[in-house]
């Protein structure tokens, strides 16, 4: 039996179904969905009668619209059914749970779902997210729309097709949308890390796999600590290893530090050698210190290198970090000596040496210095990344402000790191 037009399933909930004598045989409480093609069909409809619930076939319903409800069968013949488990119920199992919009890249809410007739059959084409689907079911849509009409505004419909909605399941918790891998590639990591921290943590897991490498270890920076941890746990080392590799030093040692010993360690044994040592150091420094605040990716050249050659080494060795602030100089022994800033090295003689245009009144902190001594430092002097040496005045790392700024944060969501 063909549906007459669209319809939401807030406008026949609670609506009586009859007979072919025009006696009542209950009232629509639900509908059973599964797999269409292209899109999901009612397989029955849910009723409830004042001596239970029973369900009548989808092929047995005569008429279907927002109007009026009946089928071919009368009273007595409907079938006996128990909430099943195993069904998806669309009331149950879909209105109101909560959906991932990756082009709003923001998490929202099934307030209704639309269907339609399609070669008879009843399909869900849409679920309605918005303003329009809430005041639906409160029954006041028409009301709203009047009102909105007098200040010349229209009320709008903010519907995702189904196309987008990935295959569900019943007693799901959260449902997500099919999205091309480069669409949620380009959406901002921390919209991203926004997105997995407000759904399950399974559907989170399942929408962090589909990113690439890159942007799964920009959105994995911007997620709480214990959903970092949950989310590498769940993946093997090598996997893992790969996303870590991603991120600067000492952002990755933040993750590590929230994983058990075991498993930081095994990932450990995939990354290259190279990294793992710098992120092994990182984690060796207390929390709360200059060490445990500083990235040890920083660019540093001798104050014998000319302009010249600064540049040209620069435009290779900072490709792959995440911000370079300043060149630092250093001496045979990797002693701090003076710094300088892109601009001044930019507009530099290039036949001058670092060595010339280098500023020698350097402010630093050692490895063991409060972060809240670092704090103060850059906010005194204004400065973007600060200089940590060791005992001896080797350069070791780099404070950035925006280190700073994360540690200085409520206590809520700060990290402790340990030792791995």
């Amino acid at each position: 039996m063909p549906l007459f037009g669209e319809l939401f399933i807030s406008e026949i909930l609670k609506k009586p179904v009859y007979d072919p004598k025009g006696e009542i045989i209950g009232k629509v409480k639900d509908l059973v969905v599964v797999k269409g093609d292209p899109l999901p069909k009612v397989a029955s409809i849910i009723i409830d009668r004042p001596q239970g619930i029973c369900r009548i076939g989808w092929e047995r319903t005569n008429i279907f619209n927002k109007r009026i409800i009946s089928s071919f069968i009368n009273a007595l013949e409907a079938e006996d059914y128990d909430m099943d488990d195993d069904d998806l119920l669309a009331v149950r199992d879909i209105l109101d749970k909560q959906i991932v919009d990756a082009n709003g890249a923001k998490v929202v809410r099934v307030n209704d779902i639309k269907i339609e007739g399609y070669e008879e059959e009843a399909v869900l084409i849409a679920v309605d997210v918005g303003m329009r689907g809430i005041m639906r079911r409160l029954g006041i849509e028409r009301g709203g729309e009047e009102l909105l009409r007098l200040f010349k505004t229209n009320l709008p419909y903010n519907l995702i097709s189904w196309n987008y909605i990935q295959h569900l399941k019943p007693k799901l918790q959260t449902i997500s949308l099919t999205v091309p891998r480069q669409m949620l590639s380009d959406l901002h990591p921390a919209d991203i890390a926004d997105i997995i921290s407000r759904i399950s943590r399974e559907e989170g897991a399942h929408l962090f796999k589909d990113l690439d490498l890159e942007t799964a270890a920009e959105a994995l920076s911007e997620l709480k600590p214990d959903m970092q941890a949950d989310i590498i746990n769940a993946m093997d080392a090598e996997q893992a290893a790969d996303i870590i590799e991603e991120m600067p030093p000492d952002e990755a040692a933040d993750v590590l530090s929230d994983l058990p010993t075991e498993k930081a360690q095994e990932i450990l044994e995939h990354i290259e050698k190279e990294e793992a040592e710098d992120i092994q150091e990182l984690l060796g420094h207390e929390e709360d210190t200059a060490g445990g605040l500083m990235t040890n990716e920083f660019i540093a050249y001798g104050p014998e290198v000319t302009v010249a050659q600064a540049i040209e080494r620069f435009k290779k060795d900072a490709g792959e970090m995440e911000a370079v602030y300043y060149i630092f100089v250093v001496d045979e022994n990797e002693k701090l000596v003076g710094v300088t800033s892109l601009r001044e090295l930019i507009l530099g003689d290039p036949s001058a040496t670092l060595a010339e245009i280098m500023e020698t009144k350097t402010k630093t902190v050692t490895t063991n210095a409060d972060d809240l001594v670092v704090a103060e430092i850059i906010s005194k002097y204004n400065l973007v990344a600060l200089p940590v040496v060791d005992s001896e005045g080797a350069l070791v790392g780099i404070v950035t402000v925006d280190d700073v700024i994360d540690r200085i944060l409520p206590p809520a969501a700060k990290r402790l790191r340990r030792k791995v």
